[in-house]
This record gives C-alpha cells, sequence and structure tokens, in this order.
C-alpha cells in the first residue's frame, strides 16, 4: 500500500487522537468542561495564525452554516464521549465509538453518490468481528444498556453524521478555514451548554490546565487538521473505517498508562481488527468466484 500524503495524514491523526481516552480518564476536570476546553484553547491558537497568514477564507453563505452545523455535531460527540470514558473504560468506550463506520457506511450509501464498494462492506464486517473479539463476546451476551455505553453509541452516530457532512464542506473549502468556523462554533455552543448546566470553569489543578491544553494541541489540532486533510481527499467511509484502529492504541495506552487488562483475546481482535482495516484498501475487488476459481 502506498503511503500518500493523505494516508500518511490519516496515520498521524490517528496516533494523535489515541492519547485522548486516556488524558480525559485521568478525570482531571469533568468531561463536559474537558470537551468545551479542548475547542476553545484550539480556537484561541488556530484564529491568530488564519487571520495574520491570511490563510483564512470565508466561504459561501451554504458552506459556512454547514461547516457551523459540523462544528456542533463534532463538540456534541466529544461531549457525550467524554462521559462515556470518564464513566466506564477507556477501551470499551473507545471501541463502541467506532462504530461509526457501520453509520458511515450506511449513510453514504442512501446520500452520496460514492456508495461504498464490496470491499468496504468486507473489510467492515471483518473489521467488526474482530471488535467483538478484543472487546469480548460476553459482553456483548450479557450486556447492560447503561448510561454510558448509550453515550459511546451515541457518540459514533454523531460523528458518523459528522463525517459525511464535513466531507461534502471540505469539497469546497480548504481545511484552515474549515477548522476555523467549526471550532468556533464547538467553542460558542459547548460554551453556552456548560453555562446553562453549572459546569465549573474554573478551579483546577497545574496538571488539570496542563491536560486541557494537551487536548487542545495534540488531540484537536494535530489530530483533525490530519484527519480533515485525509477526509478532503480520501473516501469518507475509508476514513471511518481506518479511525477503528485508534481503539487499539488507545487499548495498548490504557494498559501501560491506566493498568487496564489486556489479554490475548485482545489482542487476536486488535489484529483481526487492522485486517479488515487492511481490506478497505485494497484496489481490486474481492470476489468469492475468483478466488475459488481454477486457473
Amino acid at each position: 500500500m502506498k503511503l500518500t500524503k493523505p494516508r500518511l495524514a490519516l496515520i498521524c491523526g490517528i496516533l494523535c487522537i489515541s492519547i485522548f481516552p486516556i488524558l480525559v480518564k485521568l478525570r482531571l476536570t469533568p468531561g463536559l468542561i474537558s470537551a468545551f476546553y479542548r475547542m476553545f484553547f484550539a480556537v484561541l491558537l488556530l484564529l491568530p495564525y488564519v487571520l495574520f497568514s491570511g490563510n483564512f477564507k470565508l466561504p459561501k453563505l451554504k458552506f459556512a452554516l454547514l461547516a457551523v452545523l459540523c462544528g456542533v455535531l463534532f463538540s456534541s460527540d466529544v461531549a457525550v464521549w467524554n462521559i462515556a470514558i470518564q464513566q466506564s473504560s477507556a477501551t470499551q468506550a473507545s471501541l463502541l465509538t467506532n462504530l461509526s463506520p457501520v453509520w458511515v457506511g450506511v449513510g453514504s450509501f442512501l446520500f452520496l453518490k460514492s456508495k461504498p464498494a464490496v470491499n468496504f462492506w468486507i473489510g467492515t464486517l471483518v473489521a467488526l468481528f474482530g471488535m467483538v473479539t478484543l472487546v469480548g463476546f460476553e459482553f456483548f451476551i450479557d450486556l447492560n444498556f447503561n448510561q454510558a455505553f448509550l453515550f459511546a453509541v451515541l457518540s459514533g452516530i454523531l460523528y458518523s453524521i459528522y463525517l459525511l457532512v464535513s466531507k461534502n464542506v471540505l469539497s469546497q473549502v480548504d481545511v484552515l478555514s474549515f477548522m476555523t468556523i467549526s471550532l468556533l462554533a464547538s467553542s460558542i455552543y459547548l460554551g453556552i451548554l456548560c453555562y446553562s448546566l453549572h459546569e465549573p470553569f474554573t478551579g483546577f489543578s497545574n496538571a488539570g490546565w496542563f491536560v486541557l491544553v494537551l487536548q487542545a494541541v495534540i488531540c484537536q489540532l494535530c489530530a483533525w487538521l490530519s484527519i480533515s486533510y485525509a477526509t478532503q481527499h480520501m473516501r469518507a467511509t475509508r476514513v471511518s473505517l481506518s479511525l477503528l484502529s485508534q481503539a487499539v492504541i488507545t487499548s495498548i495506552l490504557a494498559w501501560l498508562f491506566l493498568e487496564e487488562k489486556i489479554t490475548l483475546q485482545m489482542v487476536f481482535g486488535g489484529i483481526i481488527l487492522l485486517f479488515g482495516i487492511r481490506i478497505t484498501f485494497y484496489d481490486k475487488t474481492i470476489s468469492l468466484k475468483r478466488l475459488f476459481s481454477k486457473n
């Protein structure tokens, strides 16, 4: 597989976003306010650069409004994901929110001209089987639909809608202008939400403030500038499924730094998951007839 610039950007974005659940799980700040400062600090850093460098270009009203909608969708995704992480495990929340490829595939099939290829559906099934193997079959058999579970799944649905809408916007708007508008919308939306719910905006430890800045720089700016660039040049379905590998990296980091248990079954599930992702990058359509036909 040739490592083109969009693919390298996607890999970079996945690595940056993988540390986010670990930082949130430290519980140095409430989940909702953590989401707000992630967006707020990111836009404070980005806005001066795009304005003084002349890289900001105001798009047409339609795409500007869609970029605002993307900001609301993405910030809602991060907010409910933060809560899910803090109320369960970093591994479980990451896996459940990464069910988004299913929603992206269905949404692409229904609403986009670019339909998912056969390899996407095969790769999705393989990757989801790997994800179920990783988290444990008994979890799905004896599943308790608590708030953490529902929020993690809701996060995946919100993200899938965000990815489909942003794919449309990024076809007409450059990445920096899109990020600036969406981050401004995210900050205002989450600021109003936190204020109305009486979330604390101050009173955190030095470590808490440091983690908030780290989330903004690494998990927001670096990660989503890279992923937005990849989304601009790659299929939305392929990007969403590739992000499943973030759950594998997060699981390893959670084992190393949070002492979350990692088993041989989880390792095996991770390998299957990554293999499923690789199938989606295979250019020739996979055909059972071709595989079993005589040469």
